[in-house]
């Protein structure tokens, strides 16, 4: 499988914010559209800062 976990990085600490994330797409205000390989979405209000795809891991920042 080529879906990865997204997490918002607070203080050091990882949260997860959604698993089996299938698309990242950038919104026009700034934010991200993330949809999971079962149709549920979600907006992350941040800056992406790294995708590592190997790792399976999308990590974003406040």
């Amino acid at each position: 499988m080529c879906e990865a976990n997204a997490y918002m990085v607070k203080n050091d600490e990882e949260i997860l914010l959604m698993e089996s994330v299938d698309l990242v797409e950038p919104e026009p205000d700034g934010t991200f559209r993330l949809v999971g390989i079962f149709g549920d979405q979600m907006t992350v209000k941040g800056k992406l800062k790294r995708m590592n795809l190997v790792d399976h891991r999308i990590l974003f920042e406040a």
